[in-house]
């Protein structure tokens, strides 16, 4: 078992059930998923990063992405539907506690001039959607090998039902709120 979720069991569920008055157990939000997406329009004309940005998607998420394809044609793009324009990774489990832990205690910290990240990003229903602009802030990737730095969307996707109890799980899980 991961120590994040160790701990979230043994200090997070407690001190929710005291801030909230939860009456079962059940009722205490977690974390159900994290999402990781990176979407690339340069695909449509260079293939081969498509390729580079799911092997390190890869090595970023310890699992192999899933190739996203276009849904409409957009003429001003010159974008068809079904072509590929990004990979992504939906992380459960043990894989998603220890990738949440990689995220706030290394990964952000890296950021240049980091002062936290924003609280307003919830979406209504308590889930979390973060935009990282340089996917080498994770410390797997090695910065000889990139040829291109490419941006990288994170969603924390929670069982709360009001961003109040989301941003109050992700704060006591660790993720650096600026406000």
């Amino acid at each position: 078992m991961s120590q994040l979720k160790q701990y979230y069991e043994k200090n997070v569920v407690p001190s929710l059930i005291e801030t909230f008055k939860y009456k079962n157990i059940m009722q205490v939000p977690k974390i159900q998923k994290v999402v990781l997406n990176m979407g690339l329009g340069e695909a449509i004309h260079n293939i081969k990063l498509l390729d580079s940005a799911a092997e390190e998607l890869k090595i970023i998420a310890g699992q192999k992405p899933v190739v996203t394809r276009a849904k409409k044609s957009i003429a001003a793009f010159k974008l068809r539907a079904g072509m590929p324009i990004g990979c992504s990774v939906t992380l459960r489990r043990l894989r998603m506690y220890d990738f949440y832990n990689k995220l706030v205690n290394i990964a952000l910290p890296r950021v240049r001039d980091f002062r936290g990240i924003s609280g307003k990003a919830f979406d209504g229903h308590g889930n979390y959607s973060l935009g990282i602009r340089e996917h080498i802030i994770f410390p797997e990737i090695d910065y000889d090998k990139i040829d291109k730095i490419k941006g990288l969307n994170i969603t924390v996707v929670t069982t709360a039902n009001t961003d109040e109890e989301g941003r109050e799980l992700l704060k006591l899980l660790g993720m650096p709120f600026r406000n």
